[in-house]
């Protein structure tokens, strides 16, 4: 077999490898957009779940290295030693309660969340406002600012409703990039 041939192959191989995991991610999303859609309210509660539940982790783990630290330190004295483990036993406390309330820190953590986009869309409309001196489309720029800002205020000022229409336009979204993600993997050369 020539050093061509081989190189030929190992390219084919990659390739391949490329198209498979294309396939497999694009079906993925389309599965979890079908289901998102199916059943908008259970999907959303079952990841707003999973996602307290990673975060109560955090937090007893985190306590779990702030106590350890204080506890097992030889340099550490004083008011640092006592710090990490306040720390500690709070982060710990934290998770111990996001634990037992798990339903509860679901639903914190989807208003927080929503918030927090909406803020994030307000920057991103004052930013647009910014560029207006250097961009080739002011009209375009001010519409997009304007819209930015719309959508974020709506978010912040109606946090579930906002979250219930993000969560759907996120299900529809993962259909097509799914789908489309699946015909690229036919399509990869």
């Amino acid at each position: 077999m020539s050093e061509t041939e081989i190189d030929v192959a190992a390219e084919r191989r990659a390739v391949d490898s490329v198209r498979t995991m294309l396939g497999l991610g694009g079906l993925v999303a389309l599965v979890v957009g079908i289901l998102i859609l199916v059943n908008p309210v259970k999907s959303a509660a079952v990841m707003m779940q999973i996602v307290a539940v990673i975060v109560a982790l955090y937090m007893v783990g985190s306590g779990a290295v702030y106590l350890g630290t204080a506890i097992f330190s030889k340099t550490m004295k004083g008011w640092p030693r006592t710090g990490h483990a306040l720390l500690g036993l709070l982060y710990v406390l934290a998770g111990v309660i996001l634990f037992a309330n798990l339903t509860a820190t679901a639903a914190l953590l989807t208003v927080f969340l929503t918030v927090l986009i909406g803020i994030m869309w307000i920057v991103e409309g004052i930013v647009a406002f910014t560029t207006l001196k250097s961009t080739g489309s002011k009209g375009l720029t001010i519409f997009y600012g304007i819209i930015s800002l719309l959508a974020g205020f709506a978010l912040i000022f109606s946090p579930l409703l906002s979250a219930v229409t993000l969560w759907i336009l996120i299900g529809v979204s993962m259909i097509v990039l799914g789908v489309m993600q699946i015909a690229r993997a036919f399509t990869v050369k």
